[in-house]
């Protein structure tokens, strides 16, 4: 009871409660975190936050995770089965860790079937990565050249909107999603591009911080959240705002029955989730059929 009332305490006292009534319902109106802020301006401070993050994110990452987003991401790739030839966009994905499996995949695939045909399949191969944020995709591309990335075609950069792709309509397939989805504006715009940019029988998954319903667990993971994950923030990258923003941003993504119920709503069949070490994050997948 004890810590219970200490979590509690950390949160009301930070007087980030949701606005109640009539404003937060007006149509231009959204959630950053826990503060209500219009949409433009939820776009900046969003970019503001990716952008101090940029240079720590994968050293938080490893942290905040004990490395276990390591694990996450393949299993998120194992789900994919990508093959050689596959037309693959990875939205959100700037640092490139999720296109770098894919790639690494396709490659094992290849190098393991040994045939010639294969081999020229596997020079079909085109990974996309898009990020709204230049200086995540900076940084995917400095992490490709140091890797050797950068001496096939294979990969490929794009700065752009999740809300808004680029790409044609049945042009990919597979679409990923990591850690990016609570970050858009409207979710279920997000969720209709990749709808359109898939190909009949495409594959969509995303990876994406959930909710833990295990009382016990639950109490010790909003501890974890709202006094630690901050002050780690603070200390290793010199930001405690934008890692409150991300455990803030936690708790308004929709419940994993929700999402998965708008992932359907957006066209998907067969669509699951799984959750992993006790909601901490899920997998959901759907397909274009």
């Amino acid at each position: 009871m004890a810590l219970q009332r200490t979590i509690r305490k950390l949160i009301n006292s930070q007087n980030y409660l949701l606005p109640r009534g009539a404003a937060f319902l007006h149509s231009h109106a959204t959630s950053f975190g826990f503060t209500e802020v219009n949409e433009e301006e939820k776009r900046k401070l969003v970019g503001n936050v990716f952008s101090s993050v940029a240079s720590n994110y994968d050293l938080m990452n490893d942290l905040m995770s004990v490395g276990l987003h390591r694990l996450w991401k393949d299993k998120l790739i194992s789900k994919l089965g990508p093959f050689p030839g596959m037309k693959h966009l990875d939205v959100a994905g700037g640092t490139g860790d999720i296109a770098f499996r894919v790639l690494e995949s396709i490659r094992g695939v290849s190098h393991k079937a040994m045939h010639d045909s294969f081999a020229e399949t596997e020079g079909q191969t085109q990974i996309f990565i898009c990020d709204i944020n230049p200086n995540m995709l900076n940084i995917g591309k400095k992490r490709a050249t140091e890797r050797g990335y950068t001496k096939n075609s294979y990969l490929h950069w794009v700065e752009g909107d999740a809300e808004a792709l680029s790409f044609e309509d049945g042009s990919m397939d597979g679409y990923t999603i990591g850690f990016g989805i609570r970050n858009v504006t409207h979710i279920e715009k997000a969720l209709a591009e990749a709808y359109r940019v898939l190909k009949q029988g495409g594959r969509f998954l995303c990876l994406e911080l959930s909710h833990v319903e295990l009382p016990i667990f639950k109490e010790l993971y909003d501890y974890y959240s709202f006094s630690i994950i901050p002050t780690m923030g603070e200390l290793v990258a010199g930001d405690k705002e934008s890692y409150q923003y991300l455990v803030e941003s936690i708790r308004q993504f929709p419940k994993q029955d929700v999402f998965a119920q708008m992932i359907v709503d957006a066209g998907f069949q067969a669509v699951e989730y799984e959750n992993l070490v006790g909601g901490v994050v899920a997998i959901h997948s759907g397909l274009k059929l």
